[in-house]
């Protein structure tokens, strides 16, 4: 049995409109973020969800909370949908881990699977926590509708792994905060097998201010659309 999935990432933070790392610290939404949630919450009511699911982070909840009224459903959180762990850089800006570790932003900038930055995950290691909880969530909730809130990294490794791409190299997908996104799950025992029904879905959001955004093929701050997004 096939198991589909509203994937969203969470709204906006002022960390996200600082352009931080954001990471497992835990940094609620801005008012923009919470209209975004607002509106979310809206797009998603008549939706026939079965479960609701995000991240234990405040981010993720307090977005899922709108839509948790609309579709009366409890939200059921789990730290496995958290976003990847960046260590010692979490909570700093890219200028700011330029100048104070100067060889970790070489690095990072570089994407390669297996670099982790110090009390971080790799991208391997978190492209693995990630297909574990799609694994056991297919296997728990097969032939249901699921409303997930999480973070952009996640979307990333699902957009990655849908695709048959490389952990190396930076994001290739469009993530916009509250974004609306519907994936498949066709094969409860395979969780690589991922079938994009929807991705980046903005018009909920369509007259709202543009997000800030992170090119990271250049490393410098942008506002361009369909520039992937930051950490």
């Amino acid at each position: 049995m096939s198991t589909e999935i509203i994937l969203i990432r969470h709204g906006e933070t002022d960390w996200n409109r600082e352009l931080r790392f954001q990471g497992h610290i835990d940094i609620p939404l801005n008012d923009a973020g919470h209209e975004q949630a607002r509106r979310l919450g809206l797009r998603v009511a008549g939706e026939p969800v079965d479960v609701l699911l995000a991240s234990d982070l405040m981010r993720t909840q307090q977005t899922a909370t709108p839509a948790a009224q609309q579709l009366n459903l409890d939200i059921i959180t789990s730290p496995v949908w958290r976003e990847q762990s960046f260590g010692i850089v979490e909570g700093m800006r890219a200028d700011e881990i330029q100048a104070k570790h100067p060889q970790l932003w070489q690095e990072w900038i570089e994407f390669r699977e297996e670099h982790a930055i110090p009390g971080g995950e790799s991208a391997r290691q978190f492209h693995a926590r990630v297909l574990d909880a799609l694994h056991a969530l297919a296997q728990a909730q097969a032939g249901r509708r699921v409303l997930l809130v999480t973070h952009g990294g996640v979307l990333d490794m699902v957009w990655r792994t849908a695709h048959a791409l490389s952990l190396n190299g930076p994001r290739q997908s469009e993530i916009p905060n509250a974004g609306f996104n519907r994936i498949r799950l066709p094969d409860a025992s395979d969780p690589t097998r991922i079938d994009i029904l929807d991705w980046a879905d903005t018009r909920h959001l369509a007259d709202l201010p543009a997000q800030p955004t992170y090119n990271q093929a250049r490393h410098l701050p942008a506002n361009a659309a369909g520039k992937p997004k930051a950490a």
